[in-house]
């Protein structure tokens, strides 16, 4: 018989909140109170069954975390969680200006050579000193 392998996306709801709660070392009543709290938000299955995924669990472990470790109560967990979903949102809108600010100093550069070219192209040296004069200068001379 042949294995098939499959991949599930690390924010696809999967675990039942038994399961959950049991890989986040907590009882799922206190799955049921960080919901309430908007702490974690699970995916719902057609029947409105609770599906955490992944990426909850490891969000369910960083609450407890900071309840147990750091001594934080759940107001100071909800403040540290925004603080860092801003600083996420921060994080991603600098890359996003640091990307345009490489295209248009791209973009720039390609102008500022092109301008160069046309320059060049309207000069001509002059024999006895070596010096560059515009080649308008002498079309009016002629």
């Amino acid at each position: 018989m042949a294995r098939r392998r499959i991949h599930v996306s690390s924010d696809h709801g999967v675990f039942m909140i038994s399961v959950a709660a049991e890989l986040a070392d907590m009882h799922p009543q206190t799955l049921r109170m960080y919901e309430q709290r908007g702490l974690i938000t699970p995916k719902r299955s057609p029947k409105g069954t609770r599906l955490y995924s992944q990426e909850d669990v490891d969000r369910l472990r960083r609450i407890q975390e900071m309840t147990a470790e750091l001594g934080l109560n759940l107001a100071g967990v909800e403040k540290v969680l925004a603080l860092e979903e801003e600083l996420d949102r921060a994080r991603k809108r600098v890359a996003g200006l640091e990307k345009r600010m490489r295209q248009a100093q791209s973009e720039m550069e390609a102008e500022l050579e092109r301008v160069r070219k046309s320059f060049r192209a309207e000069l001509v040296p002059l024999r006895h000193t070596g010096a560059l004069i515009p080649i308008r200068h002498l079309k009016r001379r002629s």
